[in-house]
């Protein structure tokens, strides 16, 4: 699985220690970056690489992780969900097909982080499960 990871400059270190963490599971990883100090610019070039299916998920983090969630869901194709706790990583792919995660460097500690990363990566989601028609449903409304 092939994953990118874009930042601004207030979550570069957080990004640098999450992607050694993510190779160390046997992912493939690629950095966007984190220079840009408009961070939907990255969170942009991210979605998109996700949405044309370059990459088969990505992270992205800023200081909350909302501002480049609310700029990846802007992008057609990109579904991005801004996550704080297990449960949540869990669900983002499971219940809501998410292709992207945020999280904020400031309000996430590097440990938790982790572990939401493996179990965010280790979910798939099954279009035939009870989740599915809600899904497809936000697929469908995008696309009218």
């Amino acid at each position: 699985m092939k994953i990118v990871f874009g930042c601004d400059p207030n979550a570069q270190d957080f990004k640098e220690q999450l992607m050694a963490y993510t190779e160390s599971l046997g992912y493939e990883t690629s950095d966007f970056g984190s220079d840009d100090p408009i961070y939907a610019n990255t969170a942009f070039r991210v979605a998109q690489a996700v949405a044309a299916k370059e990459f088969d998920r990505g992270i992205l983090l800023c200081g909350t992780g909302i501002g480049v969630s609310i700029a990846a869901n802007k992008v057609k194709g990109a579904y991005a969900a801004c996550i704080h706790d297990v449960y949540q990583a869990q669900r983002a792919e499971l219940s809501n097909h998410a292709n992207i995660i945020t999280m904020g460097a400031q309000v996430v500690g590097i440990e938790l982080a982790k572990v939401m990363i493996k179990e965010y990566l280790s979910q798939t989601f099954d279009p035939n499960g009870r989740s599915g028609a809600k899904v497809q449903r936000i697929t469908d409304f995008e696309n009218e």
